[in-house]
């Protein structure tokens, strides 16, 4: 990936979904947007600066970019992958959250883990709300796929994009895992 003036460059492009939008550094994503209202508040969202540094509106001049955007289409429309090929600059971020979005990367489609499962595994076992607090300022949704972390009770609590908890549960539905969007008998 190249990015000579140490700036950052974005995209914005549909999906199933919406409009979605995604930034990178030469090293690789530091921030994905999932629709908002319309594009230019995808796009202003995604653009906002980053570390210091300003970020501008590109195409996906880099391939491993263009492939991500692909692969993310795919994704959003049922062809799903587990997305974790795709570089990350998480320079940025916090350690805690580094560790917390390292487990939650590892989660496949399909599937999710509990606030205290990760919280163990990140060894803070009374650290739930901490790996909540995590995941509400995930600046890499999708890519880093905090959908994918419930509560204990699998209910849906919170979900810090455009839509909340409905574009939450519409993500698990898209990945087809189990008890979302599945007909009921009653």
């Amino acid at each position: 990936m190249s990015n000579p003036d140490r700036s950052l460059a974005a995209a914005l492009f549909d999906t199933a979904i919406g409009p979605c939008a995604i930034a990178w550094s030469a090293t690789g994503v530091v921030r994905f947007q999932l629709p908002e209202a319309d594009e230019e508040a995808t796009l202003t969202r995604v653009t906002r600066p980053h570390a210091g540094k300003t970020v501008y509106e590109s195409g996906p001049t880099d391939d491993i970019i263009a492939k991500a955007i692909i692969r993310i289409r795919a994704h959003l429309a049922g062809d799903l992958d587990n997305l974790r090929w795709i570089p990350l600059d998480t320079s940025a971020i916090p350690e805690f959250h580094s560790k917390v979005y390292a487990i939650t990367r590892t989660i496949d489609p399909g599937h999710t883990l509990s606030y205290g499962a990760i919280a163990h595994r990140v060894g803070a076992p009374n650290g739930s709300q901490a790996v909540g607090q995590a995941m509400g300022r995930n600046p890499i949704p999708l890519i880093i796929p905090c959908h994918r972390v419930l509560a204990a009770d699998h209910a849906l609590h919170g979900f810090s994009a455009n839509g909340g908890v409905t574009t939450k549960e519409r993500l698990l539905e898209i990945e087809r895992t189990p008890g979302f969007g599945e007909p009921t008998l009653f």
